[in-house]
């Protein structure tokens, strides 16, 4: 694995395994700087999301980039106060304006809001059907959710983006995502830091003369997950990238795993 390793999905499409998450990246400068950064270190993911507002920031980031738009993998989400078919298919409309963007590769529905995320996915579908997006997607949607999406769809989602960390593995919702060919992608992939000082953690980074950071984004790669780690400080993205020199042996892994 590389820093442009990719994932095969359902469809053929090819899902950078690594990329660059945007949350609460508010400052246009700041935003910028991160995803050119980014790029310019070969990340080619970059995760947005209505609900982040910096969606225009992201667009402005791609138009001045070193890399060619086909080269990028851009997702965005709908936002639960936009959900239901109609309300998706405006709220996508939006989403690609602000981003200036022709087409996406990876829309997903940001939350299951109850009795709207079956029709917010069948709108997604639709999105698909018209070749606006590349990849048909959801996040943080449980296994009793995704059977719903599953029962009515002509389409099955391909992309589910959760929470997913040491401290919570997710194994299940992993099993049965793997069953129905959809990939996981984890956000908040570094427990919002806080595992970073974990003993167990911190241990095996000495070990392995690695950062503890760095140690749980392979953690996720060696169990199949795509990883999108947040930051805006150009050391840490370059840290984040270098994951792909080392691997953790079958005994770390299930050392790790027992955090959960």
């Amino acid at each position: 694995m590389n820093l442009q390793s990719t994932k095969t999905l359902a469809n053929g499409i090819h899902m950078p395994r690594l990329g660059l998450g945007v949350y609460k990246m508010t400052d246009r400068d700041e935003t910028l700087q991160a995803i050119t950064t980014a790029i310019d270190l070969g990340y080619r993911a970059i995760d947005t999301a209505a609900l982040y507002y910096n969606e225009e920031e992201v667009g402005e980031a791609i138009r001045n980039a070193s890399v060619k738009r086909e080269e990028l993998f851009v997702t965005t989400k709908v936002w639960n106060s936009d959900q239901g078919y109609d309300n998706t298919l405006r709220a996508f409309e939006t989403s690609l304006k602000k981003l200036d963007l022709d087409y996406l590769d990876l829309y997903l529905t940001h939350w299951p809001v109850e009795g709207k995320f079956v029709d917010t996915y069948r709108a997604i579908e639709r999105l698909y059907d018209e070749k606006l997006i590349r990849v048909p997607g959801v996040s943080n949607h449980h296994e009793h959710h995704l059977q719903q999406v599953l029962a009515k769809c002509n389409v099955a989602p391909m992309v589910n983006q959760v929470e997913l960390q040491p401290y919570l593995n997710q194994a299940e919702l992993r099993a049965f995502c793997q069953e129905h060919h959809i990939a996981v992608t984890a956000w908040s992939p570094l427990g919002r830091g806080h595992v970073l000082n974990d003993e167990t953690i911190s241990r095996i980074a000495a070990d392995y003369g690695v950062t503890p950071a760095q140690i749980i984004l392979r953690w996720h790669l060696q169990n199949d997950v795509l990883v999108i780690p947040k930051s805006v400080t150009p050391s840490r993205i370059k840290e984040n990238s270098e994951v792909f020199h080392f691997e953790l042996t079958e005994a770390t892994m299930q050392e790790i795993n027992a955090l959960n």
